[in-house]
């Protein structure tokens, strides 16, 4: 009997990575030419998809040089310096920064305008080291915030002096809470930790259903590009649970081996993942079982 093949229908593209390539795609329309801040979303076959429609990736040395031009800021946001430029050199902004990440940039700047240096307290943000999302925080703190990945990076802090902790929009709960625990237990007798839950809940909503997706079937094929760092922490949860789970960025990537002997297959991604590459892959591996039987 041939395998079951299902795709998860919580997988694929957030609500920011959504309204980011559609306003891309709207003005590819119009004029069919536009640059963008870095990648659009941390998924290859998407870039070079909207590539083909005129849209050019840029980095912040090509900005300095463009004037005049449109330029599409990605869901992940932008330090105030990308937006002074964009002013100094007469480029119309696309802002396409998303909503949640837009309401912690202003909640660190105010915890940053709040006193003066060396009364306001630490801000430390638990994410990735040069992460876009991240490297637009830091901005917002005129480059002063600690960014902490695990807490093997704790020893940064100052923890005689208050300190106000962020995470990363897509960082883990459970992460979090382990590295609040972590420097409230070694705070100096008076200081403060303030915590600020700044996850964003329509993807850490995502852990718990993708556990019990891939616990439900015997294989998982887990979709993402080899930037994505949500995919990478979506992926780990996958595998913890299902240790035939591999991660791929396309279908090109499938071997026949890998469903030997499986009763079904699920196939899911992170939320920069098209829907399009995960029915690709559906139909890829629809295609490796029908040869199988075939045989």
């Amino acid at each position: 009997m041939m395998p079951t093949v299902e795709i998860d229908e919580k997988s694929g593209f957030c609500f920011g990575v959504v309204t980011a390539i559609r306003k891309a795609e709207d003005e590819l329309a119009l004029s069919g030419k536009l640059y963008c801040l870095g990648d659009i979303v941390h998924n290859n076959n998407e870039v070079e998809r909207l590539q083909a429609c005129g849209l050019q990736t840029i980095t912040h040395s090509d900005l300095e040089r463009l004037h005049g031009v449109k330029v599409l800021l990605r869901a992940h946001g932008e330090p105030p310096s990308t937006y002074l430029t964009a002013q100094r050199n007469n480029i119309e902004i696309i802002d396409a920064t998303c909503p949640v990440v837009l309401r912690l940039q202003q909640r660190i700047k105010a915890t940053y305008d709040s006193a003066p240096d060396g009364q306001r307290p630490q801000i430390v943000i638990y994410g990735q080291n040069g992460h876009a999302e991240v490297n637009g925080l830091v901005g917002q703190t005129d480059g002063t915030a600690i960014v902490v990945e695990d807490v093997d990076g704790l020893d940064a802090i100052d923890f005689n002096r208050d300190v106000a902790l962020y995470s990363q929009t897509t960082k883990s709960v459970e992460g979090f809470t382990q590295i609040s625990e972590e420097i409230r237990r070694r705070l100096a007798s008076g200081a403060r930790l303030m915590t600020y839950d700044t996850i964003c809940r329509s993807v850490a909503g995502r852990v718990g259903h993708l556990r019990s997706f891939a616990a439900s079937h015997t294989a998982i094929i887990f979709v993402a590009g080899a930037k994505s760092s949500n995919g990478k922490i979506l992926f780990g949860h996958c595998k913890d649970v299902n240790p035939r789970s591999r991660l791929i960025a396309d279908a090109s990537q499938l071997q026949p081996e890998w469903f030997d002997g499986v009763e079904s297959i699920g196939i899911c991604g992170a939320t920069s993942t098209p829907r399009r590459l995960m029915e690709e892959v559906r139909t890829r591996i629809m295609d490796m079982l029908k040869a199988d039987d075939d045989e």
